[in-house]
């Protein structure tokens, strides 16, 4: 008889991280929207200072610890998923645990309803559009090492206008990522954390990420008919990095009906290529199946845990294809 085996896919994506925390009674609290915070539950945590390091991310089915002892008993590994955590709890394998849940959760496993809810923001025609901003930071170091350590060259990070930012502010200290509207107006700073600070990304209050695409006005610039989409900013430096400059991001996995119009109004096809994640692979199915009775939809599937700014130039361009030599 062959031994049991574990739906690794199916499991990370209709299996809430939620209800396996709750049923190891690990009680956190809010800390942001789709966040959850508190003191680290893993046996591999033994820092006394490291109080509040663990966090959860709803929306994407992962958690985190971000205590520099608990990360070094984990061999470097910061987080992961639903397995990787009850691997850790249970001490145990991976294949080990993806059965334990399977036990635990089969009806979810197995029911198509249990899958994660549909990656579209439906709108009311009353949403107010982000306002252009009435000033510009300044000081914005475009050759910051860490910029470097992303892959990011200095052309690259002064064409987005992207460095570390030393001012004052809810941003200081923090890697700043200008957001413009379809029209090239600046709209908002998007401030990315360095060193594991929580939230990973801060963005002015009353900022509406639904109502754009990040790099819409340059892609738009190029002429072309043809568009790439992917989740992150970094993403989408890095696919303009290979010689796409026609790529925008959606700033999540998240796809609202304005990101939609702006998108067919712009482009005749769109090539999808989300992150390699239960969250990504989700979200890449339900966005082809909306565009794809207006405009040809190419999905690139990447492989589990990968994301685009992750890729080096030579392998993007192996998955979405060479270069124009006109950009």
């Amino acid at each position: 008889m062959p031994p049991p085996q574990a739906d690794f896919r199916r499991i990370k994506q209709r299996i809430p991280i939620e209800d396996v925390l709750r049923r190891y009674s690990v009680k956190l609290r809010p800390g942001g929207p789709h966040t959850l915070r508190g003191p680290c539950p893993l046996p591999t945590h033994t820092s006394h200072q490291s109080q509040e390091s663990f966090s959860v991310n709803l929306s994407r089915q992962l958690w985190s610890c971000h205590s520099a002892s608990c990360i070094a008993a984990r061999h470097g590994r910061m987080g992961g998923h639903v397995i990787d955590l009850v691997a850790i709890l249970q001490r145990c394998s991976l294949r080990q645990a993806g059965i334990l849940l399977q036990d635990w959760f089969g009806e979810s496993v197995a029911a198509s309803h249990a899958a994660p809810p549909r990656p579209v923001v439906v709108e009311s025609s009353a949403v107010q559009r982000n306002r252009p901003l009435g000033f510009a930071l300044r000081g914005i170091d475009t050759r910051h090492p860490y910029l470097s350590q992303r892959g990011i060259s200095p052309a690259t990070a002064q064409c987005f206008g992207v460095g570390m930012y030393a001012g004052a502010g809810f941003l200081a200290g923090r890697c700043v990522i200008p957001i413009r509207d379809e029209q090239g107006r600046l709209v908002a700073y998007a401030g990315r954390a360095v060193n594991g600070e929580e939230p990973k990304y801060r963005f002015p209050t009353g900022f509406r990420k639904s109502q754009v695409l990040f790099n819409l006005d340059r892609a738009m610039q190029t002429g072309g008919d043809q568009v790439i989409v992917v989740e992150g900013f970094f993403d989408a430096l890095k696919v303009h990095q290979a010689g796409h400059p026609a790529v925008v991001a959606l700033m999540g996995s998240s796809f609202s009906q304005r990101q939609s119009d702006l998108l067919l109004s712009s482009f005749a096809s769109v090539t999808l290529m989300l992150d390699g994640d239960g969250a990504g692979w989700h979200a890449a199915e339900y966005i082809a199946q909306l565009l794809t009775p207006k405009a040809p939809v190419h999905k690139v599937e990447l492989p589990n845990r990968v994301q685009p700014d992750q890729l080096s130039s030579a392998e993007i361009n192996a998955l979405v294809g060479p270069p124009n030599p006109t950009t």
